[in-house]
């Protein structure tokens, strides 16, 4: 990981996720939900998650939310292709 998180975003655990009842994963940055994952995708996600540290975990979900190496966390908004 060395040279990824070269600011430190990820220790400051800027992201976060809930799963709901019929397995859904909603992530959210900074208390506001950017994304939600369904069927295969939630449960991709929640094995890799399950198996990560508190860090990896955030770097897991800064690279399924995009968008994160262009300097737009700085401003509190995230586009979306």
């Amino acid at each position: 990981m060395k040279g990824i998180d070269k600011r430190n975003k990820l220790k400051e655990e800027v992201f976060s996720y809930r799963v709901s009842k019929d397995n859904r994963v909603f992530i959210s940055w900074h208390g506001k939900q950017v994304m939600i994952l369904k069927g295969k995708e939630s449960e991709k996600f929640l094995s890799k998650v399950s198996k990560a540290d508190k860090i990896e975990a955030q770097l897991i979900m800064a690279k399924i939310t995009g968008n994160f190496k262009r300097g737009n966390e700085k401003t509190g908004k995230i586009s979306r292709k």
